[in-house]
């Protein structure tokens, strides 16, 4: 008896594990459950939980959500204030709806029980020490060793990581990040007067350190407060935040909830795969280097990531693996990391000039227009600056200084 058929008879072999069940890992699942394989999907916290997240749902995010999923919107965005570190205050508006708002708790619980329809199978509570491709744990050329903290192991023919930017799937496949940001957060619950005066609105506060900016996004009852800078700035973020709360009129309210978390940017020779292991979302460290928004990316990436990993599962030596590893690469690269290219660029422009980009989207109908239309999902920041010799000359031209 081979020692493949062996394997199988002695201990089940799923087609498809995926390590985290937050955006990506969910979508991945989902993927990969539709197409009718064996998917198990790993979690190390119990649903639901919280994470820091702003939790706006623009339209690229809900373009890639699976079909009939209904979002659990706590408000619906039209209208957007913009400041400079508070000053120059202005607010656009919109007949239509730019974005939603969502509670991450309630969101990732409702993309789990999506992907378990889809006919994957959950486990919570369950922590990840390390994958194997190598070793006594596998069995043969075809499978992937998952140890479990407890030293259970799972076997699969292909794992997607979708378990964080610090997570085990990702320090295994070897990404590397070029960009890393702090994020400080804080979910205010506040009387229903202030919460009616925020109601549809959201406000955008471009930040006093270099890159950073704030954020105020309503949620009934609740109002999240956040800003996020360059990591190595603590206690500048930590100042910032408090400030904003300060001058925003909401320090006598007590936050439910404060949090902070590091995102991580993907360097651009980074890996997506090792082997038979993909990763995806903040893991593979995709997310838009600019405004640092992830769930997009990682709804995206997730479901690349599970269509892709089926046809690892499928493949029967090293090379077409590796075949089929690279072409989820190449998928990634040639739509999200055009993407990150040019939010690599505007980041830098806007470091250096938040002035002329807070002047631009206040003052400038077209970048309004186009900041509503990227919001709403009719178009990408890269797509604009390809089909518009304007916007890429300007952008090259301030890339410049």
């Amino acid at each position: 008896m081979s020692s493949e058929h062996a394997a199988e008879d002695n201990q089940q072999v799923w087609d498809v594990v995926v390590v985290g069940a937050g955006p990506a890992g969910a979508s991945a699942a989902h993927a990969a459950a539709c197409t009718g394989r064996r998917v198990l999907l790993l979690e190390k916290a119990e649903l639901p939980r919280y994470k820091t997240c702003g939790g706006g749902i623009i339209g690229p995010s809900r373009d890639a959500l699976p079909p009939g999923f209904e979002l659990p919107l706590r408000d619906r965005v039209h209208a957007v204030t913009f400041s400079l570190n508070g000053r120059l205050t202005r607010t656009r508006r919109s007949r239509n709806m730019l974005f939603g708002l969502i509670n991450r708790p309630d969101f990732d619980a409702r993309l789990v029980e999506s992907a378990k329809d889809a006919g994957a199978t959950v486990r919570t509570g369950v922590t990840v020490s390390r994958v194997e491709q190598h070793g006594a744990e596998v069995p043969d050329r075809r499978t992937v060793a998952v140890v479990l903290g407890d030293g259970e192991v799972v076997l699969a023919r292909a794992v997607v990581g979708a378990d964080g930017s610090a997570g085990r799937i990702g320090a295994h496949v070897g990404v590397k990040v070029d960009q890393v940001d702090l994020g400080l957060e804080a979910e205010i619950p506040v009387p229903a007067p202030v919460a009616e005066d925020w109601a549809g609105r959201v406000l955008i506060d471009w930040g006093p350190i270099p890159g950073s900016y704030g954020w105020v996004f309503p949620k009934g009852d609740t109002l999240t407060v956040g800003v996020i800078s360059a990591r190595g700035e603590g206690a500048a973020t930590k100042r910032y935040l408090e400030d904003f709360i300060g001058r925003l009129g909401l320090a006598g309210f007590e936050p439910s909830i404060s949090s902070g978390h590091l995102t991580r940017c993907r360097a651009e020779d980074s890996p997506l795969s090792r082997g038979r292991v993909l990763v995806c979302g903040d893991a593979a460290g995709l997310l838009e280097p600019w405004t640092r928004e992830g769930i997009s990316f990682a709804l995206r990436s997730g479901r690349l990531a599970g269509e892709w990993a089926v046809r690892v599962s499928e493949a029967h030596d090293a090379v077409d693996a590796r075949r089929q590893a690279l072409n989820y690469a190449f998928a990634i690269k040639a739509g999200l990391g055009v993407e990150m290219g040019v939010g690599r660029q505007m980041l830098k422009v806007f470091t250096r000039r938040p002035g002329l980009m807070h002047a631009a989207v206040t003052g400038f109908r077209p970048a309004w227009q186009a900041f509503a239309k990227i919001t709403r999902g009719t178009t990408t920041l890269a797509e604009i600056v390809r089909t518009h010799s304007m916007a890429r000359r300007a952008l090259e031209a301030m890339n410049r200084g």
